[in-house]
Formats: C-alpha cells, sequence, structure tokens
C-alpha cells in the first residue's frame, strides 16, 4: 500500500497548521485540493487521520503517531531536494520563521526588505508569537530567541543588535502629578503597567542595575498586559498619564523622541545580550535558509 507523496505531505501541512484553509495560505495549494488529499490518504489506509470540527481540525491519535513519524522523513526528503536547489543561481523556495513580537517588530524590519531584494525567488513567512513552541513542531525552518530560550542542539548565530536595553518611561503628565522616581524603589509607589507571559506567568520583578548594584522590585498597578500582542496598548495607557511602563529601548525610543513619554531612571536600565537566529544543525540546510543564514552573517 503506497501512499502519494503530495497526499502524506498535505496530511502533514494540515496537521501542522491546525485547519485546512491555515495550511493553504502557507502553500500553492488550495484548502478543496488539501482536503481532497487528505480524504483520498484517509481512505487509502482505510483509518481517520484527523478529526474535523467547524472550528478546527486536529490529528486523531493514530493520525498524532502517523505525524511524528513523517515529520522527520518528509524534512530528509526536503533536504535532499534543496541540495538541487543549492545549485541554483538563485534559490528559491519558502522559508518560515517563528519569532517573537519584539522581534517582528524591532529586528526584522531593518532585515527582510534586503533580504527580499535579494531573493526575489524566496518566499519569507513569519510567524510572530511570545509563546515558548518547538519550532520544528509548528512547521518552521528557524526562529529567533534569546540567550535563555534556545533550544539544545540548535546553531545559534547573532541577529540584530548585540547588546539591547529595558527602558521605563512615564508622561511628563504623570510624573508631575507622582513625582519622578530617584531609586528603583520609587516606583513602588507608582502605577506600573505590568505584563505577562503566554504561559499566564507574570513578569516579575523588575531589574534594574547601576555601577554593579543589582536592585529587583515587585511593580503594582492595576493594568496587565499580555506580553508581545498587547505590549502597545500599555505604551498608550502610559503616553495618556496612567502610569509607569518598562519595554525594550527601541520600543520606547520614539515616544522619548516625540516628547510623548520621558525617560524614568535612565541611569539604572539594565542591558542584555541581542537576538539569535537558530536553526537545526543539519548538514545540508534547505536553500532558503542557507541564503537568510548568509544574508545575515554579511550583515555583521
Amino acid at each position: 500500500m503506497a501512499a502519494e507523496l503530495s497526499d502524506l505531505t498535505a496530511f502533514v501541512a494540515v496537521a501542522r497548521a491546525g485547519g485546512f484553509r491555515e495550511a493553504a495560505r502557507g502553500s500553492n495549494h488550495s484548502a478543496s485540493s488539501l482536503s481532497e488529499a487528505v480524504r483520498r490518504l484517509e481512505a487509502q489506509l482505510g483509518v481517520r487521520l484527523l478529526n474535523r470540527t467547524t472550528r478546527s481540525v486536529a490529528p486523531t491519535e493514530v493520525g498524532a503517531r502517523l505525524l511524528d513519524r513523517l515529520s522527520p522523513a518528509l524534512s530528509e526528503i526536503e533536504s535532499a531536494l534543496d541540495i538541487v536547489n543549492g545549485f541554483r543561481d538563485c534559490p528559491a523556495g519558502t522559508l518560515r520563521l517563528n519569532v517573537p513580537i519584539s522581534a517582528a517588530r524591532l529586528v526584522l524590519p531593518k532585515i527582510v526588505p534586503q533580504f527580499l531584494a535579494a531573493y526575489p525567488d524566496i518566499l519569507l513567512e513569519v510567524v510572530a508569537e511570545d509563546s515558548f513552541v518547538d519550532v520544528l513542531a509548528s512547521g518552521c525552518d528557524a526562529g529567533i530567541r534569546y540567550d535563555e530560550r534556545l533550544e539544545q542542539d540548535m546553531v545559534a548565530i547573532p541577529i540584530g543588535p548585540r547588546q539591547q536595553r529595558f527602558a521605563v518611561g512615564a508622561s511628563s503628565d504623570y510624573l508631575n502629578r507622582r513625582g519622578r522616581p530617584e531609586h528603583p524603589r520609587d516606583l513602588l509607589n507608582h502605577d506600573c503597567l505590568r505584563g505577562r507571559f503566554p504561559s499566564g506567568a507574570m513578569i516579575s520583578p523588575w531589574e534594574f542595575e547601576r555601577e554593579g548594584e543589582i536592585v529587583k522590585i515587585e511593580p503594582n498597578g492595576r493594568l496587565i498586559v499580555r506580553v508581545g500582542a498587547a505590549a502597545d496598548l500599555a505604551v498608550d495607557v502610559a503616553i495618556a498619564g496612567g502610569g509607569v511602563v518598562a519595554l525594550f529601548e527601541e520600543w520606547l525610543q520614539p515616544h522619548f523622541d516625540s516628547g510623548a513619554l520621558e525617560p524614568v531612571l535612565e541611569s539604572w536600565w539594565p542591558k542584555f545580550s541581542g537576538p539569535f537566529l537558530y536553526y537545526p544543525g543539519r548538514r545540508h540546510l534547505p536553500g532558503p535558509l542557507r541564503a537568510f543564514v548568509d544574508f545575515i552573517g554579511s550583515q555583521r
């Protein structure tokens, strides 16, 4: 019983994407053609591989097991085909990146336009989210992460700024009313706009550093936003005089420049290392990923 490779590929794409329409967006196939391919595969195998509802598509138990076995096999096939692609004058294909929202906003805009101009035959798909996911299991080729979130057995190369800072700011109106903090502990008497990770954990404490002294505080405040997706709401509330916001310096800098926000405790802003592009350490990288890795290397 030999299943068509195209049908197997369609099943994997739909299972990873969680839906036929979602899978179609990342491929050259329509949702109806993917649905037909999966039905054909299920009929040939004699088992249901996907549970379908009006709202979601998810693998059955046997479908999940098949997905686990097929994913590495199809990756090896893609790698083999990409060896041929590597001999092309201009690499072609799809490159999928999984990145935090901060990287999509602060890092990629300085890279993507030039990369797409240099490689017109590459389709770049960026999945921006702040959940810590397995890049390969999510169907992506590579990801962007910071030191503390890099997975083992992955190759990591610097991308974007090599050093960043967390900045703190508030509107002049707010600071005129509530006072300007002179020490991080003064923030305990202020309305701080706090964040929560997608996992549900709070981002706490806020950490500050100056001349070797490290101060950590548990901020108080009545607004909590999800990291990344709702960060702009916290910024807007701070601009409106609703409290003190802490974010990447690059995120807040335009508002400092315009005067909408005023830097707070700038001499205490902590520094941290910049992000990394990371990907599996396979011998033969897919052509689009190899092109992106080489492009990032040429920018340093």
